[in-house]
């Protein structure tokens, strides 16, 4: 009889419903990772496979934090960082390159090697700095060994793939572009989103499309750049644009759009249209990296005097820099793109906000660094790094905090930075309902009366439409000239995100600063299932060969029941995969659930029909979550599964109110069939199991009387399943890795408490 792997949500009303959180990139934590192989040459193997197909070799076993995966794929990544002759190279980690399993969701990680940083902070601190602005990867650091032996510590940086696209983007099956050279880049071949043509084929030495189509996409925004630039806003998120140029100068990195090679980002088309800009590879920001490029024939080399005194406007009429010149080129975006880089030189250097974080991060990692002796800077260098200059073949790495001191020094004498900007003061809108008027008023000063208008959407899925703004007592701002503006509009869903812009001749501001990735919102209230009224009755996560949605594909579907004896109509309630993310995904108008009966969505984000509602998100055969939550946010129900095995769904027994089971026959919409569930032949029964010692400090014993392997799993208070697998007679676990606390040890149908002390 076939097993199935079941993680339910015990622990989220055992602990008062607290929330899953993934703990894999916390900046607070590092990471173990251990990779054992079995080929004693894998070293060898692996140059070998960088330099050909780039394939993965199939390591015995990963294991994380104490977790372990078999069957991983590993391969070695980079370009510049990476070399047959280092002990210490960057890895990219695939857990389900050979089968489904993930660790916190995650299935590839992607482990850098700080090459060409001293400081070792440049990766982490770059992304902390970035992910404030817009949408980035997270990072933080791991220990990496192998075969037992300490390669060295690694920055840990979350990949932007599909998975990262659905999460920010909530789609992940549009036009996805790596913006890096497909060969080694040079100041003739950039990723610069310069028009070469109609013929798709003249850009495949620049981009790598990482979708199943988008050449013909690309090539169009590349034309619309160059030939229709006022179409700016209409083909590309402009805002993240300017925002990404903005961290680009104010952290001199040029390893990146900004330098020679336009290179290290990425690009996804989303629901509205338009690419969205991603920043990736900072291990050379922070001046690591002294090429600025010039045309399409100099590298532009910088000296560690010139550095600090890049100008922010570097590239504005250099035809090789489209971005940049439509940017700098047009006076309001410039106004916003130096109103951007005003906000990050204020919030983080000039508050010294990065020299507490970089020193939080030493401080983290100073003992580790010691012990790696494969890093590529001695450990005098790595204490001396924030001040000094320290020498790399033929060019200087800038010590951090002495750039930056320079840096402010010259960015603040600048003409757009001391220009007075206008001043706005928000004023809290009153609550609207869906359907009637919303009018949006703030206090603006030193402003152009024309150039004041509001942001705003009803959707995190849509664009923000710009409104004019007016002091002339006709658009709900009181009195005309009274310096309070106002626009009106309707209220066309329950929420309505907005913020506010003004310039004047000089500057401009943005209201809050971090806008458009930050933004004040409105919430209509609405009806609302309470806690248990509305339960999350089946999922299949896997399908093959189950019941097909209307454009006859197999895909997730996600089951909900009512248990009362009224119907719902569940707009503005949310679904999602994440407890991170629990507003993914919210329920359209007229989404009845009726009395005592079911409504059945597909999670595989495509777009709604008249026949089904289809979620955003796609569920994950070899694990995540499910999440419901009310319109005011709170949890109404969740459930955290395992590796899922295909056509059997997961499903309440008994319907409705049970605990999840496997059912071998799915019943999408229906009462669920617990007669056929999966079940495994012999289960754990209480006083059969020992666990010793509990409470328990760095490991725990694990011992039963049944002559088959059974299966366990520990699962912390916060609904992480820390650890897992099988019971062969006896078996040991470590719980060196895990954080002091309470944790939930299930060996089929029995649950005990496990207690982790130190």
């Amino acid at each position: 009889m076939k097993t199935c792997i079941l993680i339910i949500s015990l622990l989220l009303t055992m602990f008062g419903g607290l929330k899953a959180q993934q703990t894999f990139y916390n900046l607070d934590s590092i990471q173990t990772i251990e990779i054992i192989f079995t080929q004693q040459n894998w070293d060898f193997l692996l140059d070998t496979a960088k330099h050909g197909s780039g394939g993965y070799l199939m390591a015995e076993s990963v294991t994380i934090n104490g977790v372990k995966f078999d069957s991983v794929g590993v391969r070695y990544k980079g370009n510049s960082s990476y070399d047959s002759t280092y002990k210490k190279n960057p890895f990219n980690i695939s857990l389900d390159e050979y089968k489904s399993q993930n660790y916190q969701g995650v299935k590839t990680i992607k482990l850098a090697n700080c090459f060409s940083d001293p400081s070792m902070l440049r990766e982490i601190l770059s992304y902390s700095i970035v992910r404030n602005y817009m949408d980035a990867p997270r990072a933080n650091y791991a220990k990496v060994y192998v075969n037992g032996d300490f390669v060295g510590l690694y920055a840990n940086t979350e990949t932007i793939n599909k998975q990262f696209c659905s999460d920010r983007f909530f789609s992940s099956n549009k036009t996805f572009v790596s913006c890096s050279p497909f060969v080694v880049p040079t100041p003739q071949i950039k990723s610069n989103l310069q028009y070469l043509g109609s013929d798709s084929s003249l850009y495949f030495l620049n981009y790598e499309i990482k979708s199943s189509s988008g050449w013909n996409e690309l090539v169009s925004l590349c034309d619309s750049l160059a030939n229709y630039p006022a179409s700016f806003e209409n083909v590309i998120d402009a805002d993240r644009v300017t925002w990404m140029l903005a961290l680009n100068s104010v952290l001199v990195n040029l390893d990146s759009y900004s330098g020679v090679f336009c290179q290290n980002y990425y690009l996804y088309k989303d629901a509205t249209g338009r690419f969205n800009p991603i920043m990736w590879d900072f291990n050379m920001s922070f001046g690591g990296f002294p090429f600025a490029g010039a045309s399409n024939t100099s590298m532009g080399t910088q000296t560690i005097q010139s550095l600090p005194k890049l100008s922010p406007a570097i590239h504005a009429t250099d035809k090789y820099w489209p971005l940049i010149n439509i940017v700098m080129n047009n006076p309001r975006y410039k106004r916003q793109y130096f109103a951007h880089l005003k906000t990050i030189m204020e919030e983080i250097f000039a508050s010294e906000k990065y020299k507490t974080d970089a020193e939080f991060l030493r401080s983290k990692i100073r003992g580790i660094v010691k012990l790696d002796l494969n890093k590529f800077f001695s450990d005098e260098q790595f204490e001396h790094s924030l001040a000094d200059n320290i020498s790399v073949g033929s060019y200087q790495i800038p010590g951090i905090e002495t750039l930056m001191n320079a840096r402010m020094e010259y960015l603040a004498e600048l003409k757009e930075i001391i220009s007075a900007s206008p001043q706005i003061q928000p004023v809290q809108p009153n609550s609207a309902e869906k359907g009637q008027p919303l009018v949006l008023t703030a206090k603006i000063e030193n402003a152009l009366p024309d150039n004041v208008f509001a942001g705003v959407r009803f959707s995190k899925e849509q664009k923000f439409e710009k409104i004019q703004m007016y002091d002339d007592g006709m658009h709900g701002d009181g009195t005309g000239g009274d310096l309070i503006f106002g626009c009106k509009t309707e209220m066309k869903s329950i929420m309505a995100q907005y913020y506010f812009y003004a310039e004047n001749n000089d500057a401009g501001i943005f209201s809050p600063q971090r806008a458009e990735h930050e933004f004040y919102t409105i919430q209509a209230k609405l009806p609302s299932p309470k806690f248990g009224e509305i339960v999350i009755n089946e999922f299949l996560a896997s399908n093959t060969s189950d019941k097909a949605n209307e454009n006859d594909s197999h895909e997730d579907w996600i089951e909900l029941y009512n248990t009362t004896d009224t119907s719902f109509d569940l707009y503005g309630t949310f679904l999602s995969d994440k407890f991170s993310l629990p507003q993914k995904f919210m329920f359209p108008e007229n989404s009845i659930i009726p009395a005592k009966g079911y409504l059945t969505v597909w999670a595989d984000e495509n777009d709604a029909t008249a026949q089904f509602i289809h979620t955003n998100f796609k569920l994950s055969a070899s694990g995540e979550q499910i999440i419901f939550s009310a319109s005011d946010g709170a949890i109404l129900d969740s459930i955290t599964f395992g590796t899922q095995t295909a056509d059997i769904s997961m499903g309440r027994c008994p319907n409705g109110t049970g605990e999840f089971k496997a059912l071998v026959k799915p019943a999408f919409n229906t009462a669920n069939d617990c007669l056929t569930g999966v079940y495994e032949e012999h289960y754990a029964e209480s006083g059969k199991i020992e666990i010793s010692p509990n409470p328990a400090e760095n490991s725990i014993r694990l011992h039963h009387q049944f002559s088959v392997s059974q299966k366990y799993t520990i699962i912390s208070t916060i609904g992480e399943i820390v650890a897992d697998g099988y019971i062969d007679g006896e078996t040991t676990v470590s719980t060196a890795e895990f954080p002091v606390g309470m944790y939930a040890l299930t060996v089929g149908k029995q649950r005990v408490m496990l207690m982790i002390i130190r």
